[in-house]
């Protein structure tokens, strides 16, 4: 029968389980909040409270009694100074467990355990969740609805003032083009003329070297 048995063995002598759970405490004392399994966050939270109550009261007799579990001058010192004053306006209950799941290796239920006065002091999740979209029928109506009233639009008449500046812009070429065709007809002209008065000459000439030619 376990009469008399209280506490967690953890598969460990008395030896090895004190110095697991003195580690365990340092590193609660060092970092305000660590994971373990689930009955190692359990038998942490029965050690370490005792700790805590002690450093409440800073005397040399209690400083040695701390020593004598944690076995750390650092994590005494801290036990005694930072964490002594954040909780000495409570009278018990300085550390929570929060249970996480399972461990994916050997499906160990793992906890979270930290000193309730520290809780601001949030873990950081380096895992990115994906958002998952369902895919359904809609997805293909949605997309064709747009396409449907795109070329509505596109035969819609345009309205007054873009007719009217269509009309301007297009005048306006050809008000540009009106002199550049009567310069183009003067020039036709003149070039006529020329030639028709330089024709009769031409033909003197001709006349002359044909009765010069009949003398001879």
């Amino acid at each position: 029968m376990r009469h008399r048995k209280k506490g967690f063995k953890l598969g460990r002598t008395y030896g090895h389980r004190r110095a697991t759970l003195a580690a365990l405490s340092c590193a609660l004392i060092r970092h305000k909040r660590i994971r373990t399994t689930l009955a190692k966050a359990k038998a942490l939270r029965m050690f370490i409270e005792p700790l805590i109550t002690r450093a409440k009261e800073d005397t040399t007799h209690n400083r040695r009694q701390v020593f004598r579990y944690l076995q750390s001058k650092e994590a005494v010192k801290e036990l005694f100074g930072e964490i002594a004053e954040k909780v000495n306006g409570r009278p018990g209950g300085y550390t929570r467990v929060v249970r996480i799941g399972r461990r994916p290796g050997d499906g160990a239920e793992m906890a979270i355990i930290e000193l309730v006065d520290y809780n601001d002091i949030k873990p950081v999740d380096s895992r990115k969740t994906r958002k998952r979209t369902r895919r359904g029928r809609g997805r293909g109506r949605r997309q064709a609805a747009p396409a449907a009233t795109a070329p509505t639009a596109a035969e819609q008449p345009p309205s007054p003032e873009e007719a009217g500046a269509s009309e301007t812009a297009d005048a306006e070429p050809a008000e540009a083009t009106a002199p550049a065709a009567a310069e183009s007809a003067t020039e036709t002209a003149a070039s006529a003329e020329t030639t028709s008065h330089a024709s009769p000459s031409t033909e003197e000439e001709t006349a002359q070297d044909k009765k010069k030619t009949d003398d001879a």
